[in-house]
């Protein structure tokens, strides 16, 4: 007989689940679709994070774990051996991060009192040299495009050649793609940090941060000052500690000929509001 009472993690996994399904909607994500990559999780899950050190991790062992068939475990790890779904790293909007980064951070592409520079598109300290050395092998033409649409940089008064860094932060505006893609991330990265704060407690390791301000009886003629009090002060700590962490990236500093290890770490500040207020044309403020 199947217990169907709810444990803590069920309800937890509900709440998670609930708005996930309205966005699988929203976009003609069928069940099916989300059904077959939940198996594909679970057995990349068992097979990389569930290896015992002293036996290799079999189709047997990871059906019994995953509560799958062996043939489905099969055709599963045949499917990721092919066609691995992690996300590459030459994604249009992770390179215009990085190129962002490097004029505010790069010494090369600094003004004298150390802010980024107004950067001619061509020449030496020039926005084409900074996209060469921090985009691969995108073109300066459409990194420039990218970032003008999206407001990050704009054309100074004195000429079309002379470009200003307006933003301190790439945000792709109506790049549905790149949205989801930023979504997978800090999905992902904020579940990693929960599952690891679970285990770190039984392990008697130190829970890495994790802290939410939240209050839920709020007249709603204080959330459009208060939406940009968040995002004015939010923003204003991300950047402070950019200026701590950023020199230190290897992409940013250069120093590529040391260790070989790296460590991928950061911050995530998300704003949250429920039920979403409108202001009174329809429009959402910023």
């Amino acid at each position: 007989m199947t217990d169907h009472t709810p444990t803590p993690l069920h309800r937890a996994l509900y709440r998670i689940l609930r708005p996930l399904a309205r966005l699988l909607l929203r976009n003609g994500i069928p069940f099916g679709d989300f059904a077959e990559l939940m198996r594909r999780a679970y057995v990349e899950a068992a097979l990389e994070d569930f290896r015992d050190q002293r036996r290799k991790m079999t189709d047997s062992r990871a059906a019994v774990l995953t509560g799958l068939t062996r043939k489905e475990v099969k055709r599963q790890r045949e499917m990721l051996s092919g066609q691995p779904l992690q996300p590459r790293e030459s994604r249009q909007g992770n390179r215009a991060s990085r190129v962002v980064a490097g004029w505010v951070h790069d010494t090369r592409f600094q003004d004298v009192e150390g802010g980024p520079a107004v950067l001619p598109f061509e020449g030496g300290a020039s926005f084409s040299e900074l996209v060469r050395l921090y985009s691969g092998d995108m073109t300066p033409k459409a990194v420039l495009d990218e970032l003008l649409r999206v407001g990050v940089v704009s054309q100074s008064a004195e000429g079309p050649a002379e470009l200003v860094l307006r933003k301190r932060a790439y945000v792709p505006a109506g790049d549905d793609a790149e949205m989801l893609h930023i979504f997978g991330e800090d999905v992902s990265d904020l579940i990693s940090t929960i599952d690891y704060n679970l285990v770190s407690a039984r392990q008697g390791r130190s829970p890495l941060f994790q802290r939410t301000l939240s209050y839920n009886n709020v007249p709603p003629e204080f959330i459009a000052q208060w939406r940009k009090l968040a995002g004015h002060e939010a923003q204003q700590f991300l950047e402070q500690l950019d200026g701590w962490l950023g020199p230190r990236d290897r992409d940013v500093s250069g120093r590529h000929g040391e260790e070989l290890t790296s460590v991928r770490t950061g911050i995530s500040v998300f704003y949250f509001e429920d039920p979403i207020q409108n202001e009174p044309d329809g429009e959402v403020p910023s």
